[in-house]
């Protein structure tokens, strides 16, 4: 016999069919969301850091031609990727532990919670904060931001970055969350 056109519908939402331990109800963030929101809290920082160096953060930021130039110049381009990469770390790390998220995925409504729900407690967001930081080497990190931007948006890979797998997160609607762990994010 062939196989039947009609499909049987299993029930619950997307996240409770794709995660067995999903609370009812709760939703997974579109990529979308996700990519505006890193965007977001990246151009926030890097203009924050721009107007702070009396705006020449992003102009050595992107000055590639000062690592051929004297030892001083390769030294404070190299500073100032430093000063990049920390100061977005920071961001992160304090944002997710005052708030739960960084601003702007409150923005855009996510919520960064365990597989089961359960918001994230305090130490877990200093290493998710630096794994955030592989999406911001320059060309290496555009590769690996499109690999998981594609696996965000696979069945198979439980529509979870590589970032989520590793801090064993998912990225929800924060409106979708269980009235309990809502009320706990800020």
């Amino acid at each position: 016999m062939a196989e039947s056109p009609v499909t049987v519908y299993q029930g619950g939402t997307l996240a409770q069919q794709v995660l067995s331990t999903a609370p009812e109800g709760m939703l997974i963030a579109p990529v979308w969301r996700r990519i505006a929101a890193f965007a977001i809290d990246v151009i926030a920082m890097s203009l924050l850091l721009h107007v702070m160096t009396r705006f020449t953060f992003l102009e050595i930021l992107i000055s590639w031609s000062y690592l051929a130039e004297d030892v001083r110049y390769a030294s404070s381009f190299l500073m100032t990727w430093a000063i990049f990469f920390a100061s977005l770390w920071l961001y992160w790390k304090y944002t997710g532990r005052a708030y739960g998220r960084s601003l702007g995925q409150r923005a855009f409504r996510i919520a960064i919670v365990h597989d089961n729900g359960t918001l994230l407690e305090s130490h877990h967001f200093g290493p998710r904060a630096f794994h955030k930081l592989r999406y911001l080497i320059p060309v290496l990190g555009w590769l690996l931001g499109l690999r998981d931007v594609l696996r965000a948006r696979s069945k198979s890979a439980e529509y979870r970055t590589s970032i989520d797998v590793s801090n064993h997160t998912v990225a929800a609607v924060d409106w979708s969350l269980p009235s309990d762990t809502r009320l706990n994010l800020k």
